[in-house]
């Protein structure tokens, strides 16, 4: 293999590696840039998160940042809808299943995990 061809193939991987993880399943586009102003003990944080987590740059850990951001924003929109659609009160449970008891919550709180 040759040198050309040996590096197109190395820089295809990360293009492919970034595009799993692209929120909703989109297609990479144009970039654009944005700025963030960190606290020096954010920055630390963020730091440890590339460490652990082996991300390669402060892009990359902040996409995976903003992936699970968009993640929860999609649970909290559900939970709303589900809110809407009972009227504020909570949903039925499934036929056949009881209601919980006060000792069993009891219970469930001094349970160890």
């Amino acid at each position: 293999m040759s040198a050309a061809a040996a590096s197109r193939k190395k820089a295809e991987k990360p293009a492919a590696a970034a595009h799993a993880r692209l929120p909703h399943g989109g297609e990479p586009g144009p970039s654009k840039l944005a700025q963030v102003r960190l606290r020096p003990d954010e920055l630390d944080a963020l730091h440890e998160v590339m460490r652990v987590l082996d991300l390669s740059s402060t892009s990359e850990a902040l996409r995976e940042g903003l992936r699970l951001l968009s993640r929860e924003a999609a649970e909290v929109g559900a939970a709303r809808e589900l809110r809407t659609f009972y009227g504020g009160q909570p949903a039925p449970l499934p036929a056949g299943t009881a209601d919980v008891t006060e000792d069993e919550l009891a219970e469930a709180d001094r349970m160890q995990w």
